[in-house]
C-alpha cells in the first residue's frame, strides 16, 4: 500500500535529528544562564505571587483563614492550608502528569495563567465542609 512510508518516515526523522543537533549546538553558556534566570526569578517569584492571590481568594470565598506552609510542609507537597485543609496550587498543565500526582496527598487547585488573570480550578477544595 505504502512502499515508501518507511523510507520517508525515516528521512523526515533524520532531517529532525539534524535540526536539534544544529539547535543544541548554538546553546551556550549564556543561553543556559539566561534561562536559568528566567526560570529562578521570574518563573517563581510570580508562581509565588499565583499562590497567594489564589489563597486569598478562596479563603475569602470560604470565609475562612489561610496561611502558606512552611518549609517543612512544603516538602511534603504542601503549598498552603485554607480553614485548616493541606493544599497544593499547580498549573493545569499538572494534570497530565498523572504519575506525580499520586504522590500529592492534599487538595489541588489548579490554575491557568489568561491574558485577562487566571482561571482557579478549585472545585476539590469549595466542594470540602470545614
Amino acid at each position: 500500500k505504502h512502499p515508501d512510508a518507511v523510507e520517508n518516515a525515516t528521512e523526515k526523522i533524520n532531517e529532525m535529528m539534524n535540526s536539534l543537533k544544529n539547535a543544541i549546538e548554538l546553546i551556550d553558556k549564556q543561553i543556559i544562564k539566561d534561562w536559568v534566570e528566567d526560570l529562578v526569578l521570574e518563573k517563581t517569584f510570580i508562581g509565588l505571587k499565583f499562590q497567594e492571590a489564589i489563597f486569598k481568594k478562596i479563603a475569602l470565598i470560604k470565609k475562612v483563614d489561610y496561611r502558606l506552609a512552611s518549609p517543612e510542609e512544603e516538602s511534603q507537597g504542601i503549598d498552603g492550608f485554607i480553614g485548616g485543609i493541606s493544599v497544593s496550587i499547580k498549573p493545569t498543565t499538572y494534570k497530565t502528569k498523572d504519575a506525580l500526582r499520586e504522590e500529592i496527598k492534599t487538595k489541588i487547585i489548579f490554575y491557568n495563567k489568561t491574558k485577562s488573570g487566571l482561571e482557579i480550578d478549585a472545585d476539590e477544595i469549595l466542594k470540602e465542609q470545614l
